[in-house]
């Protein structure tokens, strides 16, 4: 073979003019996978951005006003379904069957006069005890007061017997019948079916760390789950949301399909009356005390009336066991 025949073949193997092999060009194929590999990363993102949108348009809590402090109220009611529970077992009682199951709430109901004087003997019966765990009561009907993290009996006391004063046991007994007229009104019932029933009673909640199971004021509950006897329930509020306290908000739960929940709340008002169907139509829960003291009064109402209790006597009996 000729000298030139052999450096043609030599070019036509790839070798450099200079002896030095020739740089093959780099395959495109890295290129493609570093593109699939950001193609991937782009999808992964879109579906974690798709899951956040789902959830939170899915599992989504809105927050509605029913009564606000600063409002004063004629009325303002809700109607509800009842559940079907309750709807079947009030459904026994004559008289006792609302129009419509839900909630009302209003700041005229009343005086500012019997708050004052209802406030004063709350105040002066937790003078007596008062829970360590930020939530006491006082049923003025058993004598059952908070004391630590038990109970005491108020009647076994000596030195309370001067706050239970004539003026306010008819005080207590004519705001009673005033709220008893009105959940007969708003629901359309005969008031004389309306039985005031236990647990009836004074509360005071605080921002102290719960002690006992009592403490835990804040648990989502429905009443006629908590008390069987109750149908009715009413709430007086005897201190002003943003000025005695903070927190306390008393709080509907309701249910927008599966998912979704809209927690309707009341501020609490001095002299405010809130009302309600006492079935799992109003699901609710108060919200936990942050500062102050938050007083009210529980006043609840049943159609049986083997579950009716008389208004209280407010005596002293020494000889008798608490």
């Amino acid at each position: 073979m000729s000298e030139s025949g052999v450096r043609q073949r030599k070019k036509s193997s790839g070798g450099g003019g200079d002896g030095k092999p020739r740089k093959v060009p780099q395959s495109s194929s890295g290129q493609v996978s570093q593109a699939q590999h950001h193609r991937m990363w782009a999808r992964l993102v879109l579906i974690v951005g798709i899951c956040v949108v789902v959830y939170f348009t899915t599992f989504r809590t809105r927050e509605k006003k029913f009564a606000t402090q600063r409002e004063t109220l004629e009325l303002r009611s809700q109607k509800l379904d009842c559940s079907k529970p309750f709807f079947e077992e009030i459904a026994k009682y004559s008289g006792c069957i609302p129009a419509h199951c839900g909630r009302f709430v209003s700041d005229k109901i009343v005086g500012g006069a019997e708050v004052d004087i209802l406030l004063s003997l709350a105040k002066q019966g937790f003078r007596f005890g008062g829970s360590s765990g930020g939530a006491s009561i006082l049923d003025l009907h058993s004598g059952a007061l908070s004391k630590e993290s038990q109970f005491v009996n108020i009647y076994k006391i000596p030195e309370a017997k001067q706050i239970f004063t004539a003026e306010l046991i008819n005080t207590y007994k004519h705001v009673k019948e005033k709220i008893r007229e009105a959940v007969s009104e708003q629901f359309k019932l005969n008031k004389d079916s309306l039985h005031l029933t236990h647990p009836t009673f004074f509360s005071r909640l605080t921002n102290e760390t719960a002690k006992t199971i009592h403490d835990e004021y804040w648990h989502p509950h429905v009443d006629k789950e908590t008390w069987p006897a109750f149908h009715y329930t009413t709430l007086l509020y005897l201190a002003d949301y943003g000025r005695d306290f903070n927190g306390g908000r008393f709080v509907f739960i309701d249910s927008d399909g599966k998912h979704n929940k809209t927690n309707v709340y009341i501020e609490p008002k001095r002299g405010r009356v809130s009302g309600f169907t006492s079935g799992a139509e109003n699901l609710h829960h108060v919200e936990q005390v942050t500062n102050g003291m938050r007083y009210a009064i529980t006043i609840s109402f049943t159609c049986n009336s083997e579950h009716a209790m008389a208004d209280p006597q407010f005596f002293i009996e020494e000889d008798e066991e608490p």
